[in-house]
């Protein structure tokens, strides 16, 4: 298949049917810890929408009357958690990112799926308004979005994600993306050189998500009387996650994984702020 894929996904606790939007190996930022081969600067190629539906459509029916399930899936594991635009690069460079988010609705609902749909994303496209319209889409679904944030500075994002970004910016992202849809925090923790994230780094990442937090206190006072939006205008949480499979970037031989007591440390801050953590190690 070109688009579709099924896993058995260790954050989302079960079979996680992807969507890759993303054939092409490309994406608009370089993540050193990035899991993709051959990954080249770039967005999504033209999408067959009709090709994707096959296949999505291929794929279900196996899972749901095949024996995909008995044949490939550890008993333990043997359900659909999600439908996930997660594939080789940013799904939402895609020019038809918003119309394949209904498209996997009609599906999900054809085949009458307790599945959550999910985005896992950079955000760094969210200000596009073809971009909020999808995720808007995914928040009428009561679906979720996964928003990538690995470190607090500019020159941590710059070591991390291969981009120039002011995190004044991710936090108006950030911010617009909660709003549309049911939005959690992904970050990838890890050590880089032997070394552990440093506390000047630490501090910045959750200052970013006070402010997103102030933001969200500020604008509910301002919005008691209107219709809320989609989604809920606050942040559901923060997901910390560790390196689970190898990087296949040049620094992948400087990367090691965290032991799990110290992302419990890191949550335990998050969780000071108000915000509910779910850690994968």
């Amino acid at each position: 298949m070109t688009y579709v894929y099924p896993v058995v996904s260790r954050r989302a606790g079960g079979v996680s049917v992807g969507i890759n939007l993303n054939p092409n190996n490309a994406c608009n930022w370089r993540c050193i810890y990035c899991q993709v081969p051959d990954l080249k600067r770039g967005n999504a190629p033209p999408i067959d929408l009709a090709q994707l539906e096959t296949e999505l459509r291929s794929l279900l029916d196996d899972l749901v009357h095949g024996d995909f399930m008995a044949r490939r899936v550890p008993f333990e594991t043997r359900r659909i958690e999600d439908i996930a635009f997660s594939g080789n690069g940013e799904p939402t460079s895609a020019r038809e990112f918003s119309a394949a988010v209904e498209l996997a609705r009609r599906l999900r609902d054809e085949f009458s799926l307790d599945a959550k749909l999910r985005l896992i994303t950079n955000g760094s496209l969210i200000d596009r308004p073809a971009v909020q319209e999808g995720i808007a889409h995914l928040g009428a679904a009561a679906g979720e979005v996964w928003f990538k944030l690995d470190a607090g500075t500019r020159q941590g994002i710059a070591r991390i994600n291969g981009v120039d970004l002011d995190p004044a910016g991710i936090v108006r992202r950030l911010r617009k993306c909660a709003e549309l849809c049911s939005t959690w925090v992904q970050t990838c923790c890890f050590s880089l050189d032997g070394r552990t994230p440093g506390d000047e780094e630490i501090a910045a990442w959750l200052d970013l998500l006070k402010q997103v937090q102030a933001t969200e206190e500020a604008a509910s006072k301002t919005t008691k009387t209107t219709k809320a939006p989609s989604g809920t205008g606050k942040l559901a949480g923060v997901h910390l996650y560790g390196l689970a499979r190898p990087s296949m970037q040049s620094e992948a031989s400087r990367l090691e994984r965290l032991p799990a007591d110290w992302l419990e440390t890191l949550a335990l801050q998050v969780r000071q702020l108000g915000l509910r953590v779910r850690i994968s190690p």
